[in-house]
């Protein structure tokens, strides 16, 4: 599997990024029930910022908000266990087949991607807000559009102004 595979399982939830019990399953060639099973049984890997158990609030908001879930997992009765980055890697110590040691590896390289895109973004933020201050000393007419431009950037990388400009959008195209 491609590393955007293993990048479309992973979500946030409790502003932790996470991968869901039967998405590990999945991937490691083994039914969601034996992987639940093997980490009961060695629940002491596992404490609470390895995995957790998403309450049955989440489960229906997971539900209800994202499109990406198998319809089968969609009405099972028990919430899945949500495992954290750690979580994942000691998976690995559990289920000890070369699957899952294969798999563990392409799954840390896709949390490491992630990390290093969350970076980039973080730093491409203080680039413009650096380069608007500096535009703000010296504010002359040519100045002034480049200081409009700096806003519009800093807007689209702003997710919440994203969403919000979103809704209230000027349609395109045929109505």
């Amino acid at each position: 599997m491609d590393l955007i595979t293993f990048q479309s399982k992973i979500y946030e939830i409790r502003g932790v990024k996470v991968m869901l019990d039967f998405d590990l399953a999945s991937l490691y060639e083994v039914e969601t029930r034996t992987l639940k099973q093997s980490v009961r049984r060695n629940d002491y890997r596992f404490p609470d910022d390895f995995m957790f158990q998403l309450t049955k609030l989440e489960w229906q908001e997971l539900i209800t908000n994202c499109d990406k879930l198998p319809e089968s997992i969609k009405f099972s009765p028990q919430p899945p266990f949500a495992f954290t980055e750690q979580g994942v890697a000691m998976l690995s110590t559990v289920l000890k087949s070369k699957k899952a040691v294969e798999t563990n590896i392409a799954i840390m390289r896709a949390f490491v991607e992630i990390r290093k895109t969350i970076s980039l973004q973080s730093n491409f933020s203080k680039q413009i807000m650096e380069l608007k201050n500096d535009l703000e000393q010296r504010l002359g007419e040519h100045d002034v559009q480049l200081m409009e431009i700096y806003t519009v950037m800093e807007q689209f990388l702003d997710e919440k102004t994203e969403q919000k400009n979103w809704e209230n959008r000027k349609r395109l195209g045929y109505k």
